[in-house]
């Protein structure tokens, strides 16, 4: 069985996540065969919160030149975006970066 920390990468943090983290809504990269119920409760296990509603979308890795003849992509990744409950506390890690 994977750990939580195996299934949550990295959060994403952009310039719309950040918009969106005042309605407690945030972005994470996530392992790309983790589906919806195992990432609700990594996030609910690693920063003690309660979610509401966990979307995801498949990434596709862009294509990329190196020189003339290398071309070649980056990796396909999934994104996760993870709706907290209005009775939850808001996640920390995400707060300074406002």
């Amino acid at each position: 069985m994977k750990s939580a920390y195996d299934i949550v990468i990295r959060p994403i943090i952009t310039e719309q996540s950040m918009e969106q983290a005042d309605i407690k809504k945030y972005a994470f990269e996530v392992a790309i065969d983790a589906n919806k119920i195992e990432i609700k409760k990594a996030i609910e296990e690693i920063f003690g919160v309660k979610v509401m509603k966990v979307t995801t979308l498949r990434m596709d890795g862009k294509k990329k030149r190196t020189g003339r003849y290398p071309e070649g992509s980056r990796k396909n990744w999934k994104k996760a975006v993870v709706r907290l409950t209005e009775d939850s506390k808001t996640i920390e890690f995400f707060e300074g970066m406002v």
